[in-house]
């Protein structure tokens, strides 16, 4: 990772849970016992990436499939691709729009203003697939929260980015997006700068949150057991960013 003076050395070091992540547990106190376990410290300048699941886990965001009665359209749409008539009327109920509807593929607008398959309910990784998991109600909320109890157990301002898995318009796979982002800016920008040649650089806003957010997910991946990891050697921004900023808005969103 190189800064405008000098090159730096991007560490991204793993930090395994041991125990599942049940609602109501304390996610900093889970956090500071791994730190222990494995001899790993939190030092100024880190900041903690976590997947989003062990957030909705700890806040119980939990939908209980056999609770879950889908309407006919949910049934017809799941026995036609072979789905989970629930799943789908779950993620139904949890976006503001469908974007794209086909081939059994369903691309939402949550009422987070994110993008992407099934308002982003997940049954992986869950238990089994007695239960739906949805995203945390407010990813910035819970990034501020986390952060706060950290400061106030490490004497340290560490700032939080929470993550999610989404799929992107052509392109395939997957890949790391911020959802949650506390004590850090999302975006660096740019703008008005002039590059190595003398270019004046006008639209080079640069989302450092989510860039993050894959390098997190090379150690922090799905059937890794690792849903945390520590980023060090980032020249990051602090301030009191959001994850909301990355959105954009409707009116300069060619694709709306």
């Amino acid at each position: 990772m190189a800064s405008s003076q000098q090159s730096r050395e991007l560490r991204v070091i793993p930090l395994p849970l041991r125990d599942e992540i049940r609602p109501g547990d304390s996610l900093a106190e889970k956090l500071l016992a791994a730190l222990k376990r494995y001899k790993l410290s939190l030092m100024k300048g880190d900041i903690l990436v976590i997947k989003h699941k062990i957030v909705s886990k700890a806040e119980g965001q939990f939908v209980e499939l056999d609770s879950i009665r889908p309407s006919p359209n949910s049934y017809a749409w799941a026995r036609r691709y072979k789905l989970d008539a629930r799943v789908t009327e779950v993620a139904l109920a949890q976006s503001r729009r469908i974007v794209r509807r086909k081939r059994g593929v369903l691309i939402t607008e949550t009422g987070h203003g994110l993008i992407c398959a099934n308002s982003g309910v997940d049954v992986s990784n869950v238990n089994g697939g007695q239960h739906a998991l949805l995203l945390p109600e407010d990813p910035d909320r819970s990034a501020q929260q986390l952060h706060r109890e950290m400061k106030k157990s490490l004497k340290l301002s560490i700032p939080v980015i929470i993550t999610d898995s989404f799929g992107r318009p052509w392109r395939e796979g997957l890949t790391e997006v911020a959802i949650g982002i506390a004590g850090m800016k999302p975006l660096h920008d740019f703008r008005g700068r002039r590059d190595p040649h003398g270019y004046p650089l006008r639209v080079s806003i640069e989302a450092v949150a989510d860039e993050l957010a894959c390098a997190a997910g090379l150690v922090c991946g799905k059937l890794a057991r690792t849903p945390a990891c520590i980023i060090r050697g980032f020249p990051y921004r602090p301030g009191r960013g959001q994850a909301s900023e990355l959105i954009r808005p409707a009116a300069t969103d060619l694709f709306r």
